[in-house]
């Protein structure tokens, strides 16, 4: 698994400049004109603020390190940091982060100060109280699309107007790509944003829908 792994990221890591060319023309909000969308893409995804947190997110992923091993750190720091972005954002009631767990819980939580955070990387850990929504879900398996699935099913339910929905790795795979459409061809799915290594899913319907793409 390890060495899968490392292979993956490594070829990932081969592919980034002939990705960013692909998608140059999508940097930094050009042609968007949606304020929505536009703040979404300038102050939350490209904002650059040195928040003090991340020092002391970064210290605290290195210590934990060296119990959790490899897997604990593979998520890139722009991803983490994102990830803590857009909790901070959204300011969730609850989060739920489907997936083998690693460092990137250390954002999720520290995104928004005693959040009701829920850890699940199977599907009998998937345990949601009755009547709680899925506020903000962090979905990152994609070795895996059938647990995705199965786990966006479950959690789409539980949407609101406010419900933030982010998927790992959806153009890593043919199956995670097709997983991916399906998500944003779903009725209760309202604008979307496309940064290849995450998708991000809104589920507010007063607005109008559209697919974004934009070059993370």
């Amino acid at each position: 698994m390890k060495n899968r792994l490392s292979l993956f990221l490594f070829v990932l890591t081969l592919k980034r400049p002939f990705i960013w060319l692909c998608r140059f023309r999508y940097r930094c909000g050009y042609g968007v004109h949606s304020p929505f969308a536009f703040n979404l893409i300038t102050q939350v995804i490209y904002e650059n603020t040195p928040y003090h947190k991340y020092k002391d997110l970064a210290e605290e992923q290195k210590k934990l390190s060296y119990e959790r091993g490899e897997y604990w750190k593979y998520e890139s720091r722009k991803v983490k940091r994102l990830l803590f972005r857009l909790v901070n954002y959204a300011q969730p009631n609850t989060i739920v982060d489907a997936g083998r767990i690693a460092a990137s819980s250390l954002y999720l939580k520290a995104g928004k100060e005693g959040v009701d955070y829920t850890s699940a990387s199977e599907l009998s850990g998937l345990f949601l109280e009755a009547g709680v929504p899925v506020d903000f879900l962090y979905l990152h398996d994609y070795r895996h699309p059938e647990f995705m699935e199965e786990v966006f099913r479950i959690c789409v339910t539980r949407t609101t107007r406010k419900s933030v929905f982010v998927i790992e790795g959806i153009r890593y795979t043919s199956q995670m790509k097709a997983l991916w459409k399906r998500m944003q061809q779903d009725e209760r799915v309202g604008i979307t944003f496309d940064l290849y290594d995450l998708g991000i899913l809104f589920f507010d319907k007063t607005k109008v829908k559209q697919d974004y793409i934009v070059n993370f």
